[in-house]
């Protein structure tokens, strides 16, 4: 077993490094840590962090099923939902409250990718400060 902490890390391949970096800002609060060129970026949530990379995607290349951000109470992924939908976010999957306490809805970014909010509850409640 290689030890760990848990998921703080994810890079993704997108076409667009400006307009991926505007959604993960717009969207999810992220901030811009460093953007050595224009087709790399690192965004920090303060406690996960998202490489993004201008890439081709789909054919051999490796490719991602969805990302999850893990969001603090029903009440805010219920709320984050209303707002997406406002914004005009499209939608992959309604809002769902699951048999195990968890509550998501999933989202496509501008690139395609897959994206989970989710409540989560034995993590959702974790606080790293």
């Amino acid at each position: 077993m290689i030890k760990n902490r848990g998921m703080r890390h994810l890079a993704l391949k997108v076409s667009d490094v400006e307009r991926a970096k505007d959604f993960y800002v717009r969207v999810f609060g992220m901030k811009l840590v460093w953007q050595p060129d224009p087709d790399n970026a690192y965004l920090s949530s303060g406690c996960d962090n998202v490489a993004l990379h201008r890439g081709d995607y789909g054919g051999d290349a490796q490719r991602l099923d969805h990302l999850g951000f893990i969001v603090p109470t029903i009440a805010d992924v219920e709320a984050g939902y209303t707002w997406a939908k406002s914004i005009g976010v499209e939608i992959v999957h309604e809002l769902k409250h699951h048999r195990d306490g968890s509550v998501s809805f999933y989202i496509r970014d501008p690139d395609g990718n897959v994206i989970q909010a989710l409540y989560e509850p034995t993590i959702s409640p974790q606080s790293f400060q």
